[in-house]
């Protein structure tokens, strides 16, 4: 598989807490060879500090802090181009959105802080609208404190899956990514149980406890034969591949088991459909996004209609 990373874009406000995204992106570009954009999008009636630090204004002091991000963080002979989008705006999120049409990177990678320290603010505002608008990965970077830049590798990914065929653009992209960067894959579906379920499928299991967990049984020896199946595959492509199926709550199994197994990355996609799957997909991306302290690879679905995503 060719390495699908060919561009990668990274927004940046100026703030120490922002460039935690930093060595990702020079990792990521090292062993992909891919091209980066640095983007900065001035914010019209900006506040005098970001993140308790001086905001940036004008397209002048904008250029000269992508160049000496550029010139501290990547590699004098890396391809790094800087963007600076002069037109005050007043949705940042937005501004960086309509970046992402002009530019068609095959990854973003943005930090999950906000003002004010808040998790969630980029993610809500900005990557998971990316996320809507188009069909590129995201990689969420967790924050760290300010002037910490954490190192990053990229050794061993978990790849969380649901069953959902249409839900493996995010195992194709894990694939190019363990390929790339020479790292094992761990596959890992969570089949909820009883107590772990919600809305309809929760009122069953109280009146049928019994079907209820025959199916919940069901779901886990399919889930087993389905990512047995995808293992022999990836194996067959000179991944190396462990798989893993856990029943209880998809969040808090996925974070766990990645810090038990010191992963370096999470992939998952961003969306689910119906019954289980609903249950596992609605809310598990921007849970894991703001609970977890390990980066996460979002893969938007495509072939779905966008009304559908989350």
């Amino acid at each position: 598989m060719n390495n699908m990373f060919k561009h990668i874009l990274i927004p940046l406000d100026g703030s120490l807490l922002a460039e935690a995204v930093l060595p990702a992106g020079a990792y990521l570009a090292g062993v992909c060879g891919s091209l980066v954009t640095l983007l900065h999008v001035i914010e019209r009636d900006a506040p005098q500090e970001v993140h308790g630090e001086r905001h940036l204004h004008d397209a002048g002091e904008a250029g000269e802090y992508l160049d000496e991000v550029a010139r501290r963080f990547f590699p004098a002979d890396m391809r790094v181009e800087r963007h600076v989008h002069s037109d005050g705006v007043t949705d940042v999120a937005a501004g960086i959105a309509l970046h992402v049409g002009e530019f068609a990177p095959d990854l973003i990678l943005m930090c999950t802080h906000g003002r004010g320290g808040l998790r969630g603010f980029i993610f809500g505002r900005i990557a998971n609208r990316v996320v809507k608008l188009g069909t590129r990965p995201v990689l969420l970077i967790p924050p760290h404190a300010a002037g910490i830049v954490p190192a990053f590798t990229c050794r061993r990914l978990l790849v969380a899956l649901d069953g959902n065929p249409a839900h493996e653009d995010s195992l194709r992209v894990a694939q190019s990514l363990a390929l790339s960067c020479r790292a094992e894959l761990l596959l890992l579906m969570v089949v909820p149980t009883a107590g772990n379920l919600s809305g309809e499928e929760a009122a069953t299991a109280v009146m049928l406890p019994g079907a209820t967990a025959a199916l919940l049984d069901l779901a886990e020896q399919e889930a087993e034969q389905y990512l047995r199946r995808h293992q022999s595959s990836l194996q067959s492509a000179g991944v190396t591949v462990s798989t893993g199926v856990l029943r209880g709550n998809p969040v808090t199994d996925i974070i766990n088991t990645a810090e038990r197994t010191e992963t370096d990355l999470i992939v998952m996609a961003t969306h689910g459909k119906t019954g289980i799957e609903a249950f596992w997909s609605r809310s598990a991306a921007p849970n894991v996004a703001a609970r977890a302290m390990i980066p996460l690879l979002l893969v938007p679905v495509t072939g779905e209609e966008p009304g559908n995503a989350r």
